[in-house]
Parts: structure tokens; C-alpha cells; sequence
């Protein structure tokens, strides 16, 4: 607290909000006017916000949010009931008729169900392959695990345009590693990226390959958060590794394993930039998502209340599928203070 002496060192005019929270949670600001001879304050007086002092804090957060999240959603949520092509001025007030015509869509469904193959394709094997590598990084290595560590993350440092350039010259049907590799095993040339059957799983495999040292990392965390004397105590009692790990690691992991799974979950409905580098969406829309979808109907033919209408559904099913995973596997999740 600021003594006499001390504020009387404050110029005139200055401001004093006082951090803390009184006893009843009053946040209290105060001005203090000086006279001229630097003496006593000549007014004084006091603003309180009862219980107010918490959202002073949340405010800027809030206000960000407002402007810059939800306000977009509801703006899009109201020009999908429109026919707007940005190119003509005038919106036409439709109502429904955007989205009965997705329903009617044979393109949406295949979209649709594009994506869900690309998410059952990622999100599993991603976080399969970045606990095991976790655990495995997570032993006594020496002084070269802190090099498996940094080599094991390094794709996740990579910008994904990057990373998209570089997985197309390995995807390259002609001189691409893949097929270099793999003539050596007598397995015919793929037309990785012209194949309407293998397109999508070679963004797949490149996504893996993008995204496992970032959930990886999450992994390492939360392991190195579980007490060792849990480990001491099932060694005592016999337990084998297996055993120590479905019984002590797994549940422990659970907290951890929730937020990849979300976040998995939501990188998986996002991705964008490996279908626009690799492939366009081709071949014969079979590379084509729900962002990429937007982005065409939006910006390629300029069809605002479309694009609208798909970024209302898209929003509302990814809501829709957090919410269902909260109450579903959020139940099953181990907090170790419980």
C-alpha cells in the first residue's frame, strides 16, 4: 500500500487503481487531485463496483471475443438466410432455402463424409502414435533423448504450406520418395495425389506426420507429472511394465488425453491448407472438406449466403461434437485429486 509520503510524489490528475480485492469484492478506484503546493488532496472519491472486481480483469477478454468470435457467428448465422452474391448489392431474404438446398446437395454429403473419413483416418492414429512416442522418449535415454525429443517435434515447427510443398514432391508419382521406396518392395506406382481412391489418405498420412509432435509434447508434459513413488510402489508389489501402464499411466493420462482428443477433434474440421496446396480439392472433389467448401462458395463463385449457411452448419456441428465428447468420455476422465 502507498504510503503518505509516497503519494505525494504522484504528478496532479493521477489515477490510482488499487489491486486487490477488498473484503466484500468491491473494486474501488480513486483520483486524487493535489493542490498546487503538493500538500494535502483537495477532492477525493471513490467509484465502487460491488463484485465487480474479477470482471474488470475478464473484460478485454471478453470484449476480444465479442468483436472478433461471436459476433462473426451471428453475423454469418444472419446472411445465410439471404441471397447475396457479392458482386450484386442487393440481398434477397430467402430464409431456409440455403440450407434446403445443402440437404438437397449431393456434393454437401460428399463433403461431409469426406471429412469424417479424414477424421477417423487422423484423429486415432495420431494420438496412438504420439503416446507411444511420448513414453518412449520419456526413458532414460541419456544425452540423446533431448535429440529424439527436438527431432520428433521438429515437423510441428514447420509452416504447413511448407510442409504441404514438401509432402507433394514426396507424393510425386515420378521422382517422389514414395514410390522410390517402394519399388524396391515391387508395389506399383501410385498416382498419389491424381488418384481419386488415394488422394485423401496421402493428406492423411501427411497430416500424422504434421501433427503427432504437437500432441507428443502434451503427452511428455502430463507424464512427467505422475509421482514417481506410484511407480516405486507397483515395482514393490511385482507389477511388469504392461501392467504399470494400463494400471498407473493410461488413467493418469486421461486429463491429457481429453484435451489432444479435442483438439484433434477441431484440427481435424479445420484443415484447409493441405487440400488447398496439395490437391484443390480433387480429384473429382474426392480431397474436398468443409473449409475448403467454404472457401469455395464464398470466394470462388461469391456466394455469400451459401457460404454463410455452411459456416452456420459447420460451427454448429463441431459444437455439437465437443459437447457430445464432454459429456461422454469427460465422464471417464481420472483427475488425480479426486
Amino acid at each position: 500500500m502507498p504510503t503518505a509520503d509516497s503519494s505525494k510524489c504522484k504528478s496532479p490528475g493521477t489515477w490510482d487503481v488499487r489491486n486487490g480485492l477488498i473484503s466484500d469484492s468491491t473494486a474501488v478506484v480513486t483520483r486524487e487531485r493535489l493542490s498546487t503546493r503538493g500538500d494535502a488532496p483537495a477532492t477525493s472519491w471513490r467509484l465502487p463496483i460491488r463484485g465487480g472486481g474479477p470482471y474488470l480483469y475478464l473484460l478485454p477478454s471478453l470484449v476480444f471475443l465479442a468483436l472478433f468470435t461471436y459476433y462473426p457467428m451471428g453475423f454469418s448465422a444472419y446472411l445465410s438466410l439471404f441471397r447475396w452474391n457479392i458482386l450484386n448489392p442487393e440481398r434477397v431474404f430467402v430464409g431456409l432455402e440455403n440450407y434446403l438446398h445443402l440437404w438437397q446437395e449431393p456434393l454437401f454429403w460428399l463433403v461431409l463424409r469426406n471429412n469424417l473419413f479424414y477424421a477417423l483416418g487422423t484423429i486415432p492414429t495420431t494420438m496412438a502414435l504420439a503416446l507411444f512416442l511420448a513414453v518412449l522418449v520419456n526413458q532414460k535415454l541419456g544425452a540423446v533423448r533431448s535429440a529424439y525429443r527436438v527431432a520428433l517435434f521438429y515437423p510441428t515447427m514447420i509452416p504447413m504450406v511448407a510442409a504441404a510443398m514438401l509432402w507433394v514432391w514426396i507424393f510425386n508419382p515420378g521422382i517422389g520418395l514414395f514410390n522410390y521406396y517402394s519399388s524396391f518392395l515391387g508395389v506399383p506406382r501410385i498416382e498419389w495425389l491424381y488418384d481419386r481412391h488415394w488422394a485423401l489418405p496421402a493428406i492423411i498420412i501427411m497430416s500424422i506426420w504434421k501433427n503427432f509432435g504437437y500432441f507428443m509434447l502434451i503427452y511428455l508434459a502430463a507424464l512427467q507429472g505422475i509421482p514417481t513413488d506410484l511407480y516405486e510402489a507397483a515395482d514393490i508389489e511385482g507389477a511388469g511394465a504392461w501392467r504399470r501402464f494400463w494400471g498407473i499411466t493410461f488413467p493418469l493420462l486421461t486429463p491429457a488425453s481429453l484435451f489432444v482428443f479435442v483438439v484433434a477433434i477441431i484440427s481435424s474440421f479445420q484443415v484447409f491448407d493441405q487440400v488447398f496446396v496439395m490437391t484443390q480439392g480433387g480429384p473429382a472433389d474426392q480431397t474436398n472438406v468443409l473449409t475448403f467448401y467454404i472457401y469455395q462458395n464464398a470466394f470462388r463463385f461469391w456466394d455469400i449466403g451459401m457460404g454463410a449457411s455452411l459456416t452456420t452448419i459447420f460451427v454448429c456441428l463441431l459444437l455439437a461434437l465437443i459437447v457430445t465428447v464432454f459429456r461422454s468420455v469427460g465422464q471417464r476422465v481420472y483427475y488425480e485429486a479426486d
